[in-house]
């Protein structure tokens, strides 16, 4: 990039915030930051004597915690005490293997690197693309890239190339395409049609936070499904409108040429006919993953995944939490239906190696929860997450702001962070800690709480060049257009972003006002000492 282009790219406020985000070092220093800060804070706190206190009715007091005639107590404690210094090099292999999020995630992402690397999601993408319907294809692309984000890497490598290039052959303009599936994509990220490894993610750092107000509240890997199907159903005409109506008119006419080479880059998308016989295959090893499951849950007299002895929602939750193995179990046996047709997968060995991958490919985030597992132990025994949780709950009540607002200010925070910081995790892991006993104590769900974040974090994806992806895609339009730069691709992203961002708010205040279900058991409002669904 030449100095003028460079300098023209780091004018105005996208100038700004890129300058200041390039600052930032990566989110695992980050952290490392944070647990100094931590250690500095705590040992105020305790010098000062923070504390904070609230009625519990509970007989034992959870950890960290002092009960005493009915009222639960917690001091702030120092991180450079004898007892907090042993405890931190003592229990660090134990801290960083039981860090709940990691063997979730690990688990999911075991069965999905097969499905990935046979060529699974990769012919989905392709096959649900190839075949689309020219009047319909702008929201067709909409859907399959809010969807695609169970494929990962392949959503942004595979599937925002692919639609550039459908767009061109249908006559279209391949901008208005690439950036109809960046939108889906990456401004939709909190939308899907079915839970996915960001689902069971994030909710497990919602899980760890939690527990600080309620040592016995179990994740639910459904809990914010319906939210991110309702996602998809907003965004989508939104991703049409803007597509068809904003974004093409303002790209003019389309007139390149459907050269070979454009022919040929279509060809490949082509499912060839072991493709095809595998995704069959898939599709029928999928509904026999999902009958046996539902065996599981239904079958007179022998039902492991009911708690027969609970009532209400409570009786799903065994279900519930089967559901990180049984993403696993998905994943991994379409992929290898999937790679037996293909002939990717030719012996058990195909698929340790792939699996094998799959957790190479994770080593940079084993990194970063190495640090981030500490940084929550640690603010778990400075008492420091429930002091601030319980005064800042008291100081919102005496302001008497309505939920719905609370949550606002939670999205718009989220939406702001993601300017400087792409990774979802890093974030809540930081966020959740507090925001989440925060709001249970102000009566706001976990669920709620998670599914707010979850929006503001999404459409700002788009609007940011510290995106991960921003560069790739940026590489894609080049293709296309060799004019279009960091401005020109944030210009045609902005009308969605402001878009989503409008609609994201307005759905979450509407959301709270209505008391709508997050998901099966997820309620918006919570009820501190109720016992989890």
């Amino acid at each position: 990039m030449s100095d003028e282009r460079r300098s023209d790219r780091q004018r105005g406020l996208l100038g700004a915030i890129e300058r200041a985000g390039n600052l930032l070092p990566d989110p695992t220093i980050i952290f490392l930051y944070l647990i100094f800060a931590l250690m500095l804070l705590s040992w105020l706190g305790a010098a000062l004597g923070w504390q904070a206190a609230l009625p519990y009715s509970g007989t034992k007091a959870p950890e960290h915690a002092e009960l005493a005639n009915g009222i639960l107590t917690y001091r702030a404690s120092s991180l450079f005490s004898a007892e907090n210094i042993a405890r931190l090099f003592i229990e660090m292999p134990r801290t960083f293997a039981g860090f709940a999020p990691l063997g979730l995630v690990l688990t999911i992402m075991l069965g999905a690197a097969v499905a990935e690397r046979s060529g699974l999601f990769s012919a989905l993408i392709r096959a649900s693309l190839g075949n689309a319907n020219k009047a319909l294809l702008t929201p067709i692309v909409a859907v399959i890239g809010m969807v695609s984000h169970h494929a990962s890497d392949a959503a942004y490598v595979v599937f925002i190339p692919l639609a550039a290039i459908t767009f061109a052959v249908a006559g279209r303009h391949p901008l208005a395409g690439l950036a109809a599936a960046f939108a889906a994509v990456s401004g939709g990220y909190a939308g899907n049609l079915m839970p996915g490894q960001i689902d069971v993610l994030l909710l497990s750092f919602t899980q760890e936070a939690a527990r600080i107000v309620q040592p016995d509240w179990t994740m639910n890997p459904l809990g914010n499904w319906y939210y991110i199907c309702a996602i998809v159903v907003l965004f989508t005409p939104i991703i049409w409108y803007v597509t068809d109506r904003v974004i093409e008119p303002r790209l003019g006419p389309w007139n390149g040429v459907v050269d070979d080479d454009l022919r040929a880059d279509l060809e490949k998308a082509d499912l060839t006919a072991a493709e095809h016989k595998g995704l069959r295959r898939a599709g029928l090893v999928t509904l026999l993953v999902i009958g046996a499951f539902a065996a599981l849950a239904l079958w007179p007299g022998y039902t492991p995944f009911i708690n027969q002895e609970a009532e209400g929602p409570a009786r799903l939750q065994p279900l519930y939490g089967s559901l990180v193995a049984g993403f696993f179990l998905l994943f991994l046996l379409t992929g290898v239906a999937f790679g037996r047709a293909t002939g990717a997968v030719k012996s058990a060995n195909d698929v340790v190696e792939m699996m094998q991958h799959g957790v190479r490919t994770m080593a940079p985030y084993l990194v970063f929860v190495f640090f981030a597992a500490h940084f929550v132990a640690m603010f778990n025994w400075s008492r420091i997450g429930p002091i601030i949780a319980i005064n800042g709950a008291e100081a919102l009540q005496a302001m008497a702001l309505p939920p719905a607002l609370l949550l606002v200010c939670v999205l718009l925070l989220s939406s702001f962070l993601d300017l400087f910081i792409g990774s979802a995790s890093a974030k809540w892991s930081a966020l959740s800690p507090v925001v989440v006993p925060m709001f249970m104590l102000l009566g706001i769900s976990p669920e709620m709480t998670t599914a707010a974040y979850r929006m503001g974090d999404s459409y700002t994806n788009i609007m940011t060049p510290l995106m991960s992806y921003f560069p790739l895609i940026l590489a894609f339009g080049q293709r296309w257009d060799r004019g279009v730069g960091v401005g020109s691709l944030l210009a045609l992203m902005l009308p969605y972003a402001l878009s989503f961002m409008v609609v994201g708010i307005g759905m979450t205040v509407g959301w709270v006002l209505l008391d709508l279900p997050l998901g099966p058991g997820a309620q918006v409002h919570y009820t501190v000492g109720a016992a989890t669904p």
